[in-house]
């Protein structure tokens, strides 16, 4: 089958982009534009305390966590684009799991590459998995990337 069109979730950690390497020899073959994907969360803060922030801070924070988000992907898309490879920035809002499961939904993704810790047994079930939301929600296919505590993939 033939990519035209690869999403890539990112978080800002060694350990998801232990896919990039995947990614880069997937795409000099193919030839696929390579949708970098990363989710800002909404702030929360916590109902006890005294921090008062008004909505304008809020925003503010929000408005400073999509500019770096932004800035890490460029860095990505700067090291893809060394390769030959054409990429797009996409910045998500909400939770991740469920913003990547409707970004796939509403767009051609014609492939998800994304890293999974390769938790299992308790601790997967006491932290969840984006992953595993993701796969089982999504209906295209996805390649998971099993990355080791060093951030490399084990191969």
């Amino acid at each position: 089958m033939m990519y035209k069109i690869v999403a890539v979730p990112l978080d800002g950690s060694p350990l998801a982009e232990c896919v990039i390497p995947h990614i880069e020899v997937l795409a000099r073959t193919s030839g696929c534009e390579v949708q970098l994907i990363t989710v800002v969360e909404p702030v929360e803060i916590p109902t006890r305390g005294k921090i008062a922030l008004s909505d304008d801070d809020l925003k503010q924070i929000h408005k400073e966590m999509e500019k770096d988000a932004r800035t890490y992907l460029n860095q990505i898309a700067h090291r893809l684009n060394r390769s030959g490879i054409k990429s797009r920035l996409v910045i998500l809002a909400g939770k991740p799991a469920e913003s990547l499961i409707e970004y796939v939904h509403n767009n051609s993704i014609d492939l998800l590459i994304m890293a999974t810790h390769g938790r299992s047994g308790l601790t997967k079930l006491f932290w969840g998995s984006i992953a595993e939301k993701v796969i089982h929600a999504v209906n295209v296919p996805v390649l998971l990337v099993k990355a080791d505590s060093s951030g490399e993939n084990s191969a």
